[in-house]
């Protein structure tokens, strides 16, 4: 890959991944519009470690908490920090159902394209705009029920859909259960941490089956992933408690409208 290509894919994917914008449906935009040949799979895997890696650096201290209460499970025990990775794992569960039977009948490759990520950019947001500005808020993540843990979870599943955003439906729906803004985020971040480390291994074994080996343009763009997505954290947090999730949508509303400007002008033909 050219310098170029390893530079707008790391940004691309450090941003996308955890800014409600679906990191997925830019992923097979950018390809389209710079009309670049595809990056390979062990590229997609150095980019999900890198996303992955910058979500355990910057909620360290949660992921300790979550990891002793999952070895407290194992023992029986059910403490609060139990119940809480509890909680992850119900949540997680939707995801992995989901991505086999995606996997297993080819699904992904019919809902993928510019057309899809478009009208997925409008719907969610929509959904997404609903969900911050009309839902009560003043709920954390550890007073969630075991049935609303599951409920995110499904949000979650929905995304593996081009266009939807990972982090914004399970925010929406953190917010719809009246999660404050930061609580929503800071578990839709948690959430994600096994369906981010999952997908990558999934794809570390489609590569490894295929005889892929990993290069020098793979680690570069991995470690480039893995600081432009603590930046991207970061500043979510930032905004999503100070003003929340409206700048996320407009962006959403304006990417579709290009998009549905170069469909209708035949630039993807």
């Amino acid at each position: 890959m050219s310098i170029e290509q390893i530079v707008v894919l790391a940004i691309v994917q450090g941003i996308t991944e955890f800014l409600p914008i679906s990191s997925s449906g830019h992923l097979i935009l950018v390809p389209a519009l710079m009309h670049w040949k595809d990056q390979g799979l062990i590229v997609d895997v150095m980019v999900h470690m890198g996303s992955f890696l910058a979500v355990v650096v910057y909620f360290w201290r949660d992921i300790v908490q979550l990891t002793i209460g999952g070895l407290e499970l194992l023992r029986g025990r059910m403490s609060p920090r139990a119940r809480m990775a509890l909680y992850i794992i119900i949540a997680t569960i939707p995801a992995v159902i989901f991505g086999l039977i995606v996997k297993k009948t080819g699904f992904e490759e019919h809902v993928r394209g510019p057309l899809i990520v478009a009208i997925n950019a409008v719907l969610f947001g929509i959904v997404m705009f609903i969900a911050d500005q009309y839902s009560r808020q003043g709920r954390r993540m550890e007073d969630l029920s075991l049935l609303q843990a599951l409920l995110i979870g499904v949000a979650q599943a929905i995304a593996i859909i081009p266009g939807t955003s990972r982090s914004g439906i399970t925010m929406a729906a953190g917010r719809f259960l009246e999660l404050t803004r930061a609580e929503a985020a800071r578990f839709s971040f948690l959430v994600g941490v096994p369906a981010i480390a999952g997908a990558g291994v999934l794809v570390l074994g489609e590569a490894i089956s295929k005889g892929e080996a990993i290069s020098t343009d793979a680690l570069l763009t991995g470690a480039l992933t893995f600081f432009v997505a603590l930046g991207a954290i970061a500043f979510l947090m930032r905004v999503i408690t100070r003003i929340g999730l409206v700048p996320f949508v407009i962006y959403r509303f304006i990417l579709a409208a290009i998009l549905f400007y170069l469909i209708f002008t035949g630039y993807f033909a």
